[in-house]
């Protein structure tokens, strides 16, 4: 049986009194694959091996993992990960805005002592940039196709869509950015 022991800087899992490495019991939650992990994996290899298929979302051609599950498969590994988003001006809004690119957000989230930031312009379904107010724009094929001013809607949508591109700065489903279905040591197993 394991028992959670508590040191004064750390905590470490004892079995029968004997000490085993901190990252055991991080790795000891994870999936049956998952279990073969050595100990001294750094937080990218543990995270770029979980895979995340089967809550990956689709919309109009491109691939999304939920920021809910995103965020739990980390904090159950990492137990102390945080995250924050950035606030901006007298108001401490959690964006950025120019009239001509339109909205930005940006995240950034630690994971045992490492920081990694991120932005991401606030887009709509066609993933063009929206601003304060409805503009159009024109294609090759198309002409004034509309683009609705942003609402706090679109704005807090973006911000969890940052904080998962966040995660995969850490490794967590960074082969979807890659436009592959698995991660990569899954693909060495087939």
């Amino acid at each position: 049986l394991f028992r959670l022991k508590q040191s004064q800087n750390e905590s470490s899992l004892t079995q029968n009194g004997v000490k085993k490495h901190k990252k055991v019991s991080k790795l000891k939650i994870l999936n049956q694959n998952m279990l073969k992990k050595k100990w001294n994996d750094s937080i990218f290899e543990i995270l770029s091996n979980v895979n995340v298929g089967s809550h990956i979302e689709k919309k109009n051609g491109l691939s999304y993992l939920s920021w809910p599950y995103a965020w739990a498969e980390v904090k159950k590994i990492f137990p102390n990960a945080t995250y924050k988003i950035k606030l901006f001006g007298e108001k401490s809004l959690p964006y950025v805005y120019d009239e001509n690119t339109g909205y930005m957000v940006f995240t950034s989230v630690t994971i045992d002592d490492i920081t990694h930031e991120m932005w991401l312009p606030v887009m709509d379904g066609a993933n063009k940039t929206m601003k304060s107010v409805k503009y159009t724009y024109d294609t090759k094929y198309r002409k004034n196709i509309p683009v609705e001013a942003a609402t706090i809607f679109d704005i807090n949508k973006t911000i969890m869509r940052c904080l998962v591109k966040n995660l995969s700065m850490f490794g967590l489903g960074l082969y979807i950015y890659a436009g592959e279905d698995i991660p990569e040591s899954e693909k060495e197993t087939d």
